[in-house]
């Protein structure tokens, strides 16, 4: 489920920005963002006869959480490649955590930021799928129960997620 949820993140945005022109000429935007999350997610969604501006609304209003979801999902493997991996950096390791010697900075490395982020990150993934899930049900399905409260915890999460970025990006 792991690779699903990873690659429904990596659609999700791509896919969300075609059904916006799709959408504002009346397409089936809606229908194929609602197979998107069945597909990959597993997100039964009975759809309502036309989805018409709602369709574009979840286009528009999910672009945000796409893009971060997309962005912390392949920071967070590219930090489990990268420490696990630490050993192909090659250089002096004296200076490093764990150092002086390659074993103990890739232990530091391996372990610290490899395994710990490889554990993580698939939680990370379901967090944002699952809102992703409950933002297809509630802008493309029958239900509207709890729209407004979803869409608002939706920009939030973007918006935190992106003001946390502002270091990551610092360093780089």
């Amino acid at each position: 489920m792991t690779w699903l949820r990873l690659a429904y993140l990596l659609l999700a945005l791509p896919v969300g920005i075609l059904c916006v022109p799709i959408a504002l000429v009346g397409g089936p935007a809606g229908r194929i963002q609602r197979g998107l999350a069945r597909g990959l997610l597993g997100v039964e969604v009975p759809g309502p006869e036309r989805t018409g501006p709602l369709a574009l609304a979840h286009a528009v209003i999910s672009m945000p959480l796409n893009l971060i979801a997309l962005t912390v999902s392949g920071y967070f493997w590219t930090v489990v490649v990268m420490n696990v991996a630490y050993p192909l950096r090659g250089g002096d390791t004296s200076q490093s955590w764990g150092g002086p010697t390659m074993a103990g900075a890739w232990a530091v490395h391996g372990i610290g930021g490899g395994l710990s982020f490889l554990l993580i990150t698939p939680w990370v993934m379901k967090g944002f799928t699952a809102l992703q899930a409950r933002l297809v049900k509630g802008f493309l399905g029958a239900d509207r129960t709890g729209l407004l409260k979803t869409t608002g915890i939706a920009l939030a999460v973007a918006a935190i997620c992106a003001l946390l970025s502002i270091p990551v990006i610092h360093q780089l």
